[in-house]
């Protein structure tokens, strides 16, 4: 085994080619059944659709799809047992096969193919830490890491609920992560939305209602089982010799507004404990890995905890650089996600808009474009992924800076178009800042007030303004508006996805059928490419990491005052099309988290080897930044 410190492609290959795919599957179903074929399909249909976290809805699609069919196959056969029975497997094999009839013929063709193959030994699950365990690498700095959103599993904690909707029999049962929540929604969906949802008007629980963030690992290393989400990392640094009291993994309800994390739950003044407990216990700063949403909860919590006041850290200006050794950004989305705005606006984005009419059909029926603008409105934190930084970063109506990565005829600058004029906005082309704009004026009041009070989505271009800003806590999201920590002993990564099909901007239209759809607004079905698409993970567009790279410009850096060093690691997405997640070589934006490549750079960060690595490039966007009028 070579002892260099970088490990080949090859052997990051081989150690863990095909891993990421359904392992830990419930041994209860390892000997009865056919697991390659069943897990395939199972995973295909309850949960490809979730594999772009970053919406909520996107996962309910999915789910309800499943659950529909399912329910359907049951009925067909009398069988209508509970659905908890036929998700523990069961009868998975009798189930899947009068399912496999019902799937797209592509898809047919796809399972026949690779029914005979074997699955692959859990053992190997740890492969990554074996390889930089046999180079040296040990344990050193104390690991944080910060799920993104949807991640988290949401249980309940009420007694009381309401009068048609008691929370008793839901009593620690996860409403959110779990195939519980998948029977709670196909067969009480009206209760179970009065639980999720939150208050409109304070953001909080509603009154009867008490849902809290899950905690410890188990929060979020799957989000039902056989979907893995932080289980990879927490493996292979376990080989290292971590455990419970080195590594913690800082849960959070995601749908509260940020600030609200700490008025309801405490969450920034627990994080900050636990930061300096580790650094009482271990004698070393920690490491934060932050993935998706979490990098931006990490960027809120280090301006949080040095300002001063109530509800605030009061930590000092020091505490940051006395503190945090690495912050470590994952598939980051700091500057928001375009398809925040398509689903805030009207319940849609790519993953609905391509599902199959019967689909499509089951999701309505399911759960309405109405009901799902209500539910992602309600969550306070979901508009904190609205895109940030305005025409500079995303353009404006006649060019976009990302036009240079896609073939799209015209510029994503008009993030959306409409294909007939009939009002006050459809009569023009909407820049992103028309979109926000546009999404603020739909209201209902309550949305709009939450948003402003709680969230910016601007850009600031000198000093007096970004130290103006750091006394504004809606101005702590956006790191175009407040600068990083003063923190030149930090050390900042950046490691993210490239060349996965993102969507960018929008082709809408004006619903003729208010009466029916009571939807002003939705996306153009008959417009061939009604979602324009550019350079990114599959989830966040390209130029959302922009602020790494300005981040990382040397000298008089007044986004980045200490000059932290920062590293940008590109990774080409590259899947294995025979691995439902995208095996070794993965860059999309939820697989990315077992991806060899990511596991192999979070190890050297954890163990203080970060410094062995490297930058790499593989678009043009370094240059791009380097071009912009800053």
């Amino acid at each position: 085994m070579s002892t260099e410190d970088h490990i080949d492609d090859n052997q990051r290959t081989a150690a863990i080619d095909g891993k990421s795919s359904i392992e830990e599957v419930d041994s209860k179903i390892k000997a009865s059944i056919d697991v390659k074929a069943g897990s395939k399909v199972h995973a295909k249909h309850s949960v490809s659709l979730s594999k772009n976290f970053i919406l909520v809805f996107g996962l309910i699609a999915g789910i309800l799809t499943a659950g529909y069919f399912g329910t359907v196959h049951m009925q067909k056969h009398d069988l209508i047992p509970e659905l908890d029975e036929y998700m523990k497997m069961n009868h998975v094999q009798q189930y899947f096969e009068g399912l496999k009839e019902m799937l797209p013929d592509n898809v047919q063709k796809f399972l026949d193919e690779t029914e005979g193959e074997q699955l692959h030994d859990p053992s190997e699950d740890f492969a990554i830490g074996k390889l930089m365990k046999e180079q040296g690498l040990k344990m050193k700095f104390p690991v944080v890491m910060i799920p993104g959103v949807t991640s988290t599993g949401i249980e309940s904690w009420s007694l009381e609920g309401t009068p048609d909707c008691p929370s008793e029999r839901h009593f620690r049962k996860r409403l959110w992560g779990s195939f519980y929540m998948v029977k709670t929604m196909v067969m009480d969906k009206a209760c179970w939305l009065k639980h999720i949802m939150l208050d409109p008007e304070t953001g909080l629980d509603p009154p009867g209602i008490k849902l809290r963030a899950s905690q410890g690992f188990e929060a979020s290393d799957y989000f039902i089982t056989g979907y893995w989400i932080w289980s990879k990392i927490l493996e292979n640094l376990a080989v290292l010799g971590y455990d419970s009291t080195s590594m913690v993994s800082a849960a959070y309800d995601w749908r509260l507004a940020y600030l609200d994390l700490e008025r309801r739950d405490g969450y920034f003044s627990k994080l900050k404990s636990q930061i300096e407990f580790a650094k009482t216990l271990h004698g070393q700063k920690s490491v934060l890995f932050g993935h998706s949403m979490g990098t931006q909860v990490l960027f809120y919590f280090l301006k949080w905890v040095e300002a001063e006041g109530e509800h605030f850290g009061n930590g000092g200006p020091n505490w940051v650089n006395d503190n945090i050794e690495a912050y470590v950004n994952i598939a980051d989305c700091l500057l928001g996600a375009p398809k925040a705005l398509p689903a805030l606006i009207s319940g849609e984005m790519r993953d609905t808009i391509q599902l199959n009419p019967m689909a499509m059909k089951t999701l309505e029926k399911f759960m309405s474009r109405h009901e799902r603008i209500t539910l992602l409105k309600s969550f306070g934190g979901i508009p904190s992924m609205i895109p940030k930084g305005g025409e500079f970063i995303w353009g404006n109506t006649t060019s976009s800076p990302d036009d240079i990565f896609s073939n799209n005829t015209d510029t994503l600058g008009k993030f959306i178009s409409f294909s007939e004029d009939a009002s006050i906005y459809s009569n023009k082309n909407l820049t992103v800042s028309g979109a926000i704009e546009f999404l603020l004026s739909q209201g209902p009041n309550w949305f709009s007030n939450r948003v402003l009070e709680q969230y910016s989505f601007g850009i600031s271009k000198n000093e007096e303004e970004l130290k103006a800003n750091e006394k504004q806590f809606n101005k702590w999201i956006n790191p175009l508006e407040v600068p990083l920590p003063n923190a030149p002993d930090m050390k900042i990564y950046c490691f993210y996805g490239v060349g996965n099909p993102t969507e960018r901007s929008y082709i809408y239209h004006e619903d003729p059928e208010k009466a029916t759809s009571k939807m002003n607004y939705t996306v153009d079905f008959d417009e061939e490419n009604a979602v324009r698409l550019a350079d990114g993970d599959g989830t966040v567009a390209l130029m959302s990491h922009s602020i790494c790279h300005k981040w990382a410009q040397k000298g008089d850096n007044i986004y980045n005052p200490g000059n932290s060093n920062v590293t940008i690691v590109e990774m080409k997405h590259e899947p294995d099309k025979f691995d439902i997640r995208g095996g070794a070589k993965t860059a999309e934006h939820v697989d990315i988290l077992g991806s060899a490549v990511l596991n192999e750079l979070l190890l050297k960060v954890a163990a203080g080897e970060g410094d062995s690595i490297e930058s790499k490039y593989v678009t043009k966007l370094r240059e791009l930044v380097d071009q912009l009028d800053w």
